[in-house]
């Protein structure tokens, strides 16, 4: 009978406590702003990089917020060279992004799990190779991206994967061996803050 009434109370304080924190909505306008570790995808010779994002967002619904995600990193993706060596002298560049994004939060908590998604354009810089080929890596692409992670009050925590498609850099010339390829997708790792979006 004891152990009856203590899980009754256990389960009522339970029902309580997650109750006072779902109470008042939160407002639907808010701006993320993060910055985190890019780590490229596929390839030979790729190396990590920073990454900065602002993402104005509205909840169409108190669990599902719709917004645009405006990213840039600065990475050095991996290469796959015809040749099949890679040169040590490629230099990292900038690239961009302007994606649609939706996160859905599996409650209205203070501690607010999520998983989103987004898609849209990416201006992708490549790399730089030291080497004959004159031909540019970079390119607009058209790509997308899955996500997850938590929100606690203002504190945003999120890991993203984006799936960009890869730049074809064609050789030098007819007879040449140096045409490659730079791998796109990318890890986004992010820490950021939400203004905006308390509670009402």
């Amino acid at each position: 009978m004891k152990k009856v009434l203590l899980l009754s109370a256990f389960v009522f304080a339970f029902a309580a406590a997650s109750f006072a924190q779902e109470e008042g909505e939160f407002k639907p306008f808010k701006v993320d702003v993060s910055l985190g570790y890019a780590i490229p995808t596929g390839g030979t010779g790729g190396k990590g990089g920073v990454l900065f994002v602002v993402e104005p967002k509205y909840a169409v619904m108190p669990q599902l917020s719709v917004g645009l995600r405006l990213e840039s990193a600065v990475m050095l993706s991996g290469v796959n060279l015809s040749s099949g060596t890679y040169n040590e002298s490629s230099t990292a560049k900038a690239s961009a992004s302007y994606l649609a994004t939706a996160d859905y939060y599996f409650n209205n908590n203070d501690f607010r799990p999520f998983a989103g998604a987004g898609a849209g354009v990416y201006s992708t810089a490549g790399v730089e190779i030291n080497s004959n080929n004159s031909n540019v890596a970079a390119a607009t692409k058209f790509g997308g991206m899955v996500r997850g992670g938590f929100e606690y009050k203002h504190l945003r925590f999120g890991v993203e994967y984006n799936l960009v498609p890869k730049n074809t850099v064609p050789p030098s010339s007819n007879t040449a061996n140096d045409g490659y390829t730079v791998q796109n997708a990318y890890l986004g790792i992010k820490l950021g803050v939400c203004i905006g979006g308390g509670r009402l």
